[in-house]
């Protein structure tokens, strides 16, 4: 097999190559399995073996990039050198490096690494096409949700100055301590924004309970009005890509005939 038959099979898939989509199928699947350990607090030795064989993949998928990378960054053998420094490679080392404690006892340092092994599920991201147009999505709308995370971190601030200054410390009904902080308040006031309203905090005045309605009011209408603009515009997108891919195939089938 040469170096760009394994360059089309580890790259994303589009569709017109089967190996390339069961490839991206059993690394999400590997990805999937070497995050099962984290998931538990106490060890089993099942988990060292999981951890050895999911780890031996990604040092494999990480080396056959690395020696594809002239195709993919197209820099000739300059690639090679620039590869290792690109996002996504240093995801990958940094995914890797803390299963070294388990291969050798001798990496003991990198014990404090073990949460790095959620990146994994970053590594995830690389073989969802899908997830590359949300991500387009999101590039092309970012002055407008710029707008809107900006109006919402102001109302949140705004509210939780307010609250802040005008309830008691002290319930006096229950003689427990209400906004101890003005970060509790910026707690109160992010979770009552997002309508969650976890009930850990609560305003005991009529002035901060209304304050607290007209926030979960306002919330509704400030975490819809992103969600309809991402989704109007992701449709929009799958649209185009439709359309691209239609025309393609109908210049493919052109150039056929000729």
């Amino acid at each position: 097999m040469t170096r760009e038959q394994i360059f089309e099979i580890i790259e994303k898939d589009d569709g017109s190559n089967i190996w390339s989509h069961l490839y991206d199928v059993f690394m999400f699947a590997i990805i999937i399995l070497s995050v099962v350990p984290l998931m538990f607090w106490d060890y089993h030795p099942l988990f060292a073996y999981i951890e050895i064989f999911t780890t031996t993949i990604f040092i494999i998928d990480y080396i056959l990039r690395w020696v594809t990378a002239d195709y993919k960054l197209g820099k000739g053998q300059h690639s090679f050198v620039s590869y290792p420094y690109s996002t996504w490679a240093i995801i990958d080392l940094l995914s890797i490096l803390p299963s070294f404690q388990i291969l050798c006892s001798q990496f003991k340092i990198l014990r404090t690494l073990r949460m790095l092994k959620i990146l994994r599920l970053v590594k995830a991201l690389r073989y969802s096409s899908q997830i590359f147009i949300l991500f387009d999505v999101l590039r092309k709308e970012r002055k407008v949700l710029s707008a809107v995370l900006f109006f919402a971190i102001a109302y949140i601030f705004v509210t939780a100055l307010v609250m802040f200054n005008f309830e008691p410390r002290i319930n006096p009904n229950t003689g427990q301590e209400t906004f101890h902080s003005f970060f509790d308040a910026l707690y109160w006031s992010t979770v009552t924004l997002t309508t969650v309203g976890y009930g850990d905090l609560c305003p005991v005045t009529d002035l901060g309970r209304l304050i607290s309605m007209f926030s979960s009011l306002f919330g509704v209408a400030i975490i819809a009005l992103p969600s309809g603009i991402i989704t109007a515009s992701y449709l929009d997108e799958l649209r185009s890509l439709k359309k691209e891919i239609k025309l393609n195939t109908s210049e493919s089938d052109v150039a056929k005939a000729e």
